[in-house]
């Protein structure tokens, strides 16, 4: 599903080159459920920009689904973003002034799907994730866990292929961030490929194949 080959990132700071990738070679399969850890500054977020095409590569190829992306235009990588990608963050990013329902049904709206589509499509994934009696509920009316479900709504609504999660559980008390890592274990169940940074080793090791990142480079790749 994912190529990455050569994939080099170089930041300007002053007069320093940053060396934030450091020739990248990974492939990812389809359904694959992968963390990417290591120390602040080692790579990871950037690597998941990358994936999640929120970036560029100085140099290097990226193929998605066997379609080599990094030479598109940002009009056509935003495309397929809007349909293959979905993005998980740390703090949320909801719009405080919409409710719930309005949060996860903003994609639909964006997409130009019909108002009657929309709601059927908004209540079932909300059924799903226990959210229905939240719906009408403001983000600021709500706690961490459900806050952070509505976002896994919000960016599972349009039916990517790939979940990239960014420190999923970092702004979250144990329960709640229990109750998270599940809700994302289950879509991978359902075929999604996962993608998680995370600084939790608990959190890490539950995936089935995990990468450490140190200096910008792939320094361990685990499975099983």
């Amino acid at each position: 599903m994912i190529t990455l080959e050569g994939i080099n990132r170089i930041f300007q700071v002053g007069d320093q080159q940053v060396h934030a990738l450091d020739d990248i070679n990974l492939t990812i399969e389809p359904g694959e459920y992968l963390s990417l850890m290591g120390p602040s500054g080692s790579g990871k977020s950037t690597l998941l920009n990358i994936l999640g095409l929120l970036d560029k590569p100085t140099s290097g190829r990226y193929l998605l689904e066997g379609r080599e992306v990094t030479s598109l235009s940002d009009d056509e990588q935003a495309q397929v973003r809007g349909e293959k990608i979905g993005f998980v963050f740390q703090f949320f990013h909801l719009v405080p002034r919409l409710s719930a329902f309005e949060n996860v049904e903003l994609p639909l709206v964006l997409a130009g799907m019909a108002p009657a589509g929309r709601r059927e499509q908004v209540n079932n994934i909300l059924e799903q994730l226990d959210l229905t009696d939240r719906a009408h509920h403001r983000p600021d009316q709500l706690s961490g866990g459900q806050r952070q479900r509505i976002a896994i709504a919000r960016a599972t609504i349009m039916k990517p292929t790939l979940l990239l999660a960014d420190e999923p559980t970092g702004n979250l008390d144990s329960k709640s961030g229990a109750d998270v890592v599940e809700v994302l274990e289950k879509l991978n169940a359902g075929g999604i490929t996962l993608v998680v940074v995370t600084h939790d080793g608990q959190v890490g090791k539950r995936a089935s194949r995990r990468l450490r990142m140190v200096d910008g480079c792939i320094v361990q790749d685990e499975r099983g």
